[in-house]
């Protein structure tokens, strides 16, 4: 007689649970295939591709702004501060004035020149020499090495003898304009008193100075009322060739 499967399997589950749970595991076997059915195909465990977590997009470069060259202004020549004063000792020599050169025991070398618009002087045996922008002492070093040429112990002696080359013009609403000789350095007040003061129609406060550079021309602003009330440093010193206008 033949059991039919099914009716086997479940016999066996009660057997097991009636004596404590002997053959709990033949429950949990694979069932037998019945005669003439095919064995049933497992199918193999289907995995689940992986999940990738969603890309984060990199934030945007951010490029810094193309900022234009910065132009830099063209510097000028600026004179020096006018209200620096110039050392009376430090006397430079100019055009037009007159030098005693004296060497000592040479009668033949000591003569009196006068110093050229081009600022030389002509001497025997030295020819043409540069002497206006020098000091006297500076001078006679010069000097003093040419002639060791041809006298090895020779002293040479610089004197002046007058000195026309300080020279500054004072225009405009003044008594007495013109271009005036200096025998030594002057301010602008005192070159203001040799034109003869101001008209009655002068603009103190818009005094002008025009000084040469090489080949530049410089305003130099002169305020007399703040000079005189209060401000008596801004009183410089002129320099030859100086020119004061009084509007």
């Amino acid at each position: 007689m033949t059991v039919p499967m099914r009716q086997f399997v479940r016999v066996v589950m009660l057997v097991s649970l009636a004596t404590g749970g002997v053959l709990v595991q033949a429950a949990q076997m694979p069932p037998v295939p019945a005669p003439g059915q095919a064995p049933a195909v497992q199918a193999p465990p289907v995995q689940a591709p992986p999940v990738q977590p969603p890309s984060v997009p990199a934030p945007p470069v951010q490029t810094p702004p193309v900022q234009p060259p910065v132009q830099t202004p063209p510097q000028r020549n600026v004179p020096p501060s006018p209200s620096v004063p110039v050392d009376p000792e430090q006397y430079k020599i100019g055009p037009e004035d007159v030098l005693d050169i004296s060497v000592w025991k040479n009668g033949d070398l000591t003569r009196t020149v006068t110093v050229r618009p081009d600022g030389k002087i002509s001497l025997p045996l030295l020819n043409d020499l540069q002497a206006a922008g020098l000091t006297p002492m500076q001078l006679r070093d010069l000097l003093t090495r040419g002639y060791m040429t041809y006298q090895p112990e020779t002293e040479v002696a610089v004197i002046v003898r007058e000195i026309h080359s300080i020279k500054v013009s004072v225009v405009g609403m003044v008594k007495t304009p013109g271009r005036y000789e200096l025998k030594s350095q002057a301010t602008v007040l005192e070159a203001l008193a040799l034109a003869g003061g101001f008209t009655d129609f002068a603009k103190l406060d818009r005094i002008v100075v025009f000084r040469r550079s090489g080949k530049n021309w410089y305003r130099l602003p002169f305020n007399y009322r703040r000079v005189v009330d209060w401000s008596e440093e801004e009183n410089f010193f002129l320099q030859p060739g100086d020119i004061v206008v009084v509007p």
